[in-house]
């Protein structure tokens, strides 16, 4: 046994009674590189993976391209370290799958919120509940730039026929902003408000987030200024 094997044991070993907790940013990220890089020292690429990004955070948010130029850290490091922010998205939303019944904007939040976990691109998210307010589906309705408003507005308005809902939330993030709507959001609720509700279908909510934090347009009194 070399010299770095007894320190990814005592690693290990650590982590086994204690969990991360004692760990700093360098020790938890030198660990998981363990379990992609077999024979060689992590600390070293810890290191330059957190000298390069300036934190773990800013690791777990690098691209595939980006992992990989730093020298020593290969596809399947890159892939594990890409692979565990998603992984933990997928559990966050999988336990908010566990409400089935929207009562109100706080529930709609706590639902919506972790679809926009780790995400860097601005995202729009459409929860569809039936006249029991039960979740019928919770879809992804456009991603990054939405340079045609009106071909996204056509496809929820599509979305919202087909699963048959009468009740229709949508959600979308501000990545580097607060959550508080532009006047380009108020004009894509508006528009949405008006063509649902030629349909029969309510428009209850438009949900901004930023960060872990989420305003609801319905709790703040606005929503029923769009049908005007």
């Amino acid at each position: 046994m070399g010299v770095h094997d007894g320190h990814r044991e005592r690693l290990r070993a650590r982590f086994a009674e204690h969990g991360l907790e004692s760990f700093n940013e360098l020790n938890a990220l030198e660990l998981l590189l363990c379990y992609a890089i077999p024979r060689r020292d992590t600390n070293e690429l810890a290191h330059r993976l957190l000298d390069a990004f300036g934190s773990l955070s800013g690791v777990f948010q690098a691209s595939m391209q980006e992992l990989t130029s730093i020298p020593g850290i290969g596809e399947n490091a890159a892939a594990l370290i890409l692979m565990v922010p998603q992984i933990v998205k997928k559990a966050h939303v999988s336990k908010a799958k566990e409400t089935k019944i929207i009562r109100n904007s706080t529930d709609a939040g706590n639902y919506l919120l972790p679809y926009f976990l780790n995400e860097q691109d601005e995202i729009v998210m459409m929860l569809c509940l039936d006249n029991k307010r039960a979740v019928i589906c919770c879809r992804e309705m456009g991603r990054g730039v939405v340079n045609c408003v009106d071909a996204n507005i056509r496809r929820m308005v599509e979305t919202a026929l087909k699963v048959k809902t009468t009740t229709v939330i949508i959600a979308h993030n501000h990545p580097n902003g607060v959550a508080l709507p532009s006047r380009e959001d108020d004009n894509f609720t508006r528009t949405l408000y008006r063509s649902l509700g030629l349909l029969g279908i309510t428009l209850e909510d438009h949900i901004i987030v930023a960060n872990d934090e989420f305003v609801s347009l319905a709790d703040s009194g606005v929503m029923h200024l769009f049908k005007y």
